[in-house]
């Protein structure tokens, strides 16, 4: 099928199926354009459990319908590329987090949403890139442990300095390619504008930034700020949304090695094959789905 009749065959199945198309903004442009709702973890983990849907279709990895799953038991979740993980998320798991827990027996844990089901069960709450300086500084323990992302740990280390962070040597792959002579080149390429990156990045390249925040931030702060120029420090998905909302701003991207290839893995034929044949459903236990769903409920609190 050419790309118009593939749209069509989805949307049809999307009724048949009673299914929203959930998209991640990493993800490539027509899958963005086909979805029902596109944005970040929190605003697609906040979306999944209010959907009323049979069929939640979701365009992100592993860990995110997981998280879609844990919060709509009653839902069938798809993953339309099974090969979708996240090495981020891989990075650590409930056994290593449990060997982690008993060297700290007084401190709290703090999972980014970028964990695995069996990572949020035996956390105390999960966080997003957005919300996670306001989880911590809401927690009454000194102490935090805060799993997967050392990045992440960091900048929230340096927005809560009260709070004694434990972070796991984990990070995001994409992020971490980029580099301080990527931001010289881009500063002195585009002088006037405006630099926006994610918390995901190493410390060096957050002290550089003009603005750090996640993905919906960074989006959100570029449409109403009065800059028209921005380069953008995160995973090149988010400039389909930028560029589409704000025609007249000029959009660079920081870096041409800021491309996930996990989130770019789904197509449009992967929407489509998993609507047609429901493939890729995603299973929970539901002891681990019961427990992980207490951290994520504790993170929802936090808007």
């Amino acid at each position: 099928m050419d790309k118009s009749s593939l749209i069509n065959e989805i949307n049809k199945l999307k009724i048949k199926r009673d299914a929203c198309i959930l998209a991640h903004n990493y993800q490539v442009p027509e899958v963005q354009d086909i979805a029902d709702i596109v944005g970040d973890s929190f605003a697609l983990s906040k979306a999944a459990a209010k959907i009323n849907k049979k069929v939640l279709v979701f365009c992100g990895v592993r860990f995110m319908a997981e998280s879609a799953k844990i919060l709509s038991p009653d839902k069938v979740v798809l993953l339309p590329s099974k090969s979708a993980g996240c090495p981020l998320a891989d990075a650590i798991t409930r056994e290593q987090l449990q060997v982690e827990k008993n060297k700290y027996p007084y401190a709290k844990v703090v999972c980014y949403v970028n964990s695995s089901a069996g990572v949020k069960a035996i956390s105390d709450i999960c966080c997003t890139s957005s919300n996670a300086v306001k989880v911590v500084e809401n927690i009454s323990s000194k102490e935090i442990i805060f799993v997967p992302d050392q990045n992440l740990a960091g900048y929230v280390a340096e927005k809560v300095p009260e709070k004694k962070i434990i972070s796991w040597p984990g990070n995001c792959i994409t992020h971490a390619r980029i580099t301080v002579e990527d931001v010289f080149r881009a500063k002195e390429e585009h002088t006037d504008a405006e630099f926006l990156v994610h918390p995901e990045v190493s410390a060096d390249i957050r002290e550089s930034a003009d603005f750090v925040g996640s993905t919906a931030q960074i989006i959100d702060h570029a449409d109403k700020s009065d800059k028209m120029k921005f380069i953008i420090g995160t995973e090149i998905g988010v400039l389909h949304k930028m560029k589409k909302d704000n025609p007249q701003k000029k959009f660079y991207l920081l870096s041409p090695r800021l491309v996930c290839e996990n989130m770019k893995m789904t197509s449009l034929e992967d929407v489509y094959n998993s609507l047609l044949n429901m493939e890729n459903e995603i299973f929970i236990s539901e002891d681990i789905r019961i427990n992980a769903l207490e951290s994520m409920k504790k993170m929802l609190c936090f808007e």
